[in-house]
């Protein structure tokens, strides 16, 4: 499984990363703005799982299903 955040430490991207921990997900971060916008991300956190992009809300509750 291949996951992304796209983050700028805002506090919604610090809750989803503690969640992303505590479920031992592992994932790469991207900050870079430039990518962002090439992927259409108008608001942060977004998460990309395997190419899926999920905005916080979404981010949250795949996470909440994840077993661990």
């Amino acid at each position: 499984m291949n996951v992304i955040l796209y983050t700028r430490g805002c506090p919604k991207c610090r809750v989803l990363e503690k969640k992303l921990k505590a479920k031992n997900v592992e994932y790469q971060t991207c900050d870079d703005i430039s990518v962002m916008q090439e992927k259409n991300i108008s608001s942060l956190p977004h998460l990309d799982v395997d190419g899926t992009l999920y905005d916080f809300s979404k981010a949250i509750a795949w996470v909440n299903k994840l077993e661990g």
